[in-house]
C-alpha cells in the first residue's frame, strides 16, 4: 500500500510531461488529462479505504528515515480531502473541454492543470513544513499562469494582485520556516510535535499565531481576504471554478494540520481563531449581498464559508474538527458546481451581471435545477450536505459553550440564503432572456459536456448528503486522529 502514496503526486507530473510533448494534439492532451485524474481518483479511493481501516501510511522518500528525509503521509483527513479535490478537478476538466476557451486555444492549459493537480496532492500528503512550502509553490506557479491564460487586460491586472499577495504569503511562510527550524532544528511535522512542546510558552504561541497568519492569507480569512474577490472572477470559468473549490480549502487544511499537530492545547490561539471565523463569515456574506455580478457574488461567498471551517478548528474539539472536515468536503464540491453554473450562464447569455439576466429557468430548466440544488446546499437548507455540515458545527459550538459564534453562523446562513435568492430572482425568474451578441445559443456538443460536468458535481454533492451518515462517521474518526495524533506519529517516526 505504501507504493500508492506517492502516485497522486507523480502521476499528474508524468501526465503533464506527456501532455506538454503532445501540445499540437488537443485530443491526446484531453485523453491524458482525463485518464490521469481518473487514475489519481482511483488511487485516492484505495488509500482512503486502507487508512480508514488500518491507520495512516507513511513513506520515507529515498529511504531516508524521518525526520531527516522527505516524508509523505496518508491519513483519513488528508486522503478524504484529496479524493474530493481530484474528483472535482476531473469534473472541471471535462467542463473545460466542453467550454473551449483557454483549453482549446492555449497549448499550455492541460500541462498547467496537471501540475496544479500535483501541487494539490502534494499539499495534502506532505509530512513536513518545508515540503508543504514546496507543494504550495508548485501549485501557485501553475495557478499564476492559469489565472492570466488568455492575456485579457482585466485578467492580467487582477492576476498581478493574486501574484503579489501569493508572493507575500510565500515570503512570510519561508520566514516562518526559518524561525521554526532555528527554534527546533527540524521541519518534520511529526518531529515538531515533540520539539515544539519543549519550547517556552511565548515562543510556541508566537509561532502558532505566525502560522495562522501565513495560512490565513492563503485561505482568505478576515482581514486577509481582499485579494480574492478581485482576482478570481476575471479568470476563465473553469479556472475560477477550480480555484474557488480548492485553493483556499488547502490553506484551511494546512491551518488545521499545523495547529492540531504542532502545538499543545494551551498555546493554540483558539479565541483568535473564533473571532477571525466570525468576522470572516460576516464580512464575506455582506460583501456577497452587495454584488451585482454572479461570479463576484460567489467569490465573496468563498470568503464567508471559510469562516465556518475556521470555526470548527477554533473549537479544537473532536466534534468541531469532524464538522470542519465534512464541511470542507461539502464546500469543495458545492462551491465548484456553483461556479460552473455561472460559467454556463455566461456562455449562454454573454454576461454575468444580474441586471442583464432574466428568465433562464424558462429556457434552461436543467441549469436552473442544478443551480437551485447547489445554492440551497450552500445556504444550509435540509436535507442537503450544507445543512449537515452547519448542523455539526452548531452542535459542536453549543457543546463547547461558544454561543456567540453559533449565533453569528446562523445569522450568516440566513444572509447566504438571501443572496442566493437574489441570483435566482434576477437570473432565473422572470421573462426569457435575449442572447447578447457575445453569447451563444448552445453549441450542442460543448454545452452538453458543460452541463454533464456540472450535473456530476451536483450529483456528488447529493451523494455527500445521502451518505452523510458514513461520511460523517469518517469525519469523526478523522477528528479523533487530529485531536490525538498518536497513530500519525507512530506511522511517521516508527523505526
Amino acid at each position: 500500500m505504501t507504493a500508492l502514496v506517492p502516485l497522486p503526486v507523480l502521476l499528474p507530473l508524468l501526465g503533464a510531461a506527456v501532455s506538454l510533448a503532445a501540445g499540437r494534439s488537443r485530443g491526446v492532451q484531453r485523453a491524458v488529462g482525463v485518464t490521469t485524474l481518473a487514475a489519481v481518483s482511483a488511487v485516492a479511493a484505495a488509500l482512503l479505504a486502507h487508512v480508514d481501516g488500518d491507520g495512516p501510511v507513511a513513506v520515507q522518500v529515498g529511504g531516508w528515515p524521518a525526520p531527516v528525509g522527505i516524508t509523505l503521509v496518508a491519513d483519513r483527513t488528508s486522503v478524504v480531502l484529496l479524493l474530493a479535490s481530484v474528483l472535482t478537478m476531473l469534473a472541471v476538466l471535462v467542463f473545460a473541454v466542453g467550454e473551449g476557451g483557454a483549453e482549446r486555444t492555449q497549448a499550455g492549459f492541460h500541462p498547467l492543470y496537471l501540475v496544479l493537480a500535483a501541487g494539490v496532492a502534494a499539499s495534502f500528503l506532505t509530512g513536513d513544513l518545508f515540503n508543504l512550502f514546496v507543494a504550495f509553490e508548485v501549485m501557485l506557479m501553475a495557478s499564476y499562469a492559469l489565472i492570466t491564460l488568455g492575456g485579457r487586460p482585466a485578467q492580467v491586472r487582477s492576476g498581478m494582485t493574486y501574484v503579489v499577495i501569493s508572493l507575500v504569503a510565500s515570503t512570510l511562510f519561508l520566514l516562518s520556516l526559518a524561525l521554526v527550524y532555528a527554534a527546533t532544528g527540524t521541519v518534520n511535522m511529526a518531529d515538531l510535535h515533540t520539539e515544539v512542546a519543549d519550547l517556552p510558552a511565548g515562543v510556541r504561541s508566537g509561532l502558532a499565531v505566525l502560522l495562522v497568519a501565513v495560512f490565513g492569507i492563503k485561505s482568505a480569512v478576515f482581514p486577509l481576504f481582499f485579494w480574492l474577490p478581485d482576482s478570481y472572477p476575471t479568470a476563465a470559468a473553469p479556472v475560477t471554478a477550480v480555484f474557488a473549490g480548492l485553493l483556499t480549502k488547502i490553506g484551511v487544511y494546512a491551518m488545521i494540520r499545523s495547529q492540531t499537530l504542532l502545538f499543545p492545547p494551551e498555546t493554540r490561539p483558539a479565541g483568535l481563531l473564533l473571532v477571525v471565523a466570525g468576522l470572516t463569515m460576516v464580512v464575506g456574506v455582506l460583501g456577497a449581498v452587495a454584488q451585482n455580478d454572479v461570479r463576484r457574488l460567489l467569490s465573496f461567498h468563498i470568503v464567508s464559508q471559510i469562516g465556518y471551517m475556521v470555526m470548527g478548528l477554533g473549537l479544537f474539539t473532536v466534534a468541531g474538527l469532524a464538522a470542519a472536515v465534512y464541511f470542507i468536503v461539502h464546500q469543495i464540491v458545492v462551491k465548484t458546481s456553483l461556479f460552473l453554473v455561472a460559467g454556463v450562464v455566461e456562455r449562454r447569455t454573454g454576461t454575468g451581471h444580474l441586471d442583464r439576466l432574466s428568465g433562464l429557468a424558462r429556457v434552461e430548466p436543467l441549469l436552473a435545477g442544478l443551480f437551485l440544488l447547489a445554492a440551497l446546499s450552500l445556504a444550509g437548507i435540509p436535507p442537503l450536505s450544507g445543512f449537515v455540515g452547519k448542523l455539526g458545527l452548531v452542535e459542536a459550538g453549543l457543546d463547547a459553550g461558544s454561543y456567540a459564534i453559533v449565533a453569528v453562523s446562523l445569522a450568516v446562513s440566513l444572509l447566504t440564503l438571501f443572496s442566493m435568492t437574489k441570483i435566482w430572482s434576477n437570473a432565473f425568474w422572470g421573462p426569457p432572456p435575449e442572447p447578447e451578441a457575445n453569447g451563444t445559443e448552445g453549441g450542442p456538443p460543448g454545452r452538453r459536456l458543460m452541463l454533464a460536468a456540472t450535473g456530476a458535481l451536483v450529483a456528488l454533492s447529493l451523494a455527500v448528503a445521502v451518505g452523510a451518515g458514513p461520511l460523517y462517521g469518517l469525519a469523526e474518526r478523522a477528528g479523533h486522529d487530529l485531536v490525538d495524533p498518536t497513530t500519525y506519529l507512530e506511522a511517521v517516526l516508527a523505526p
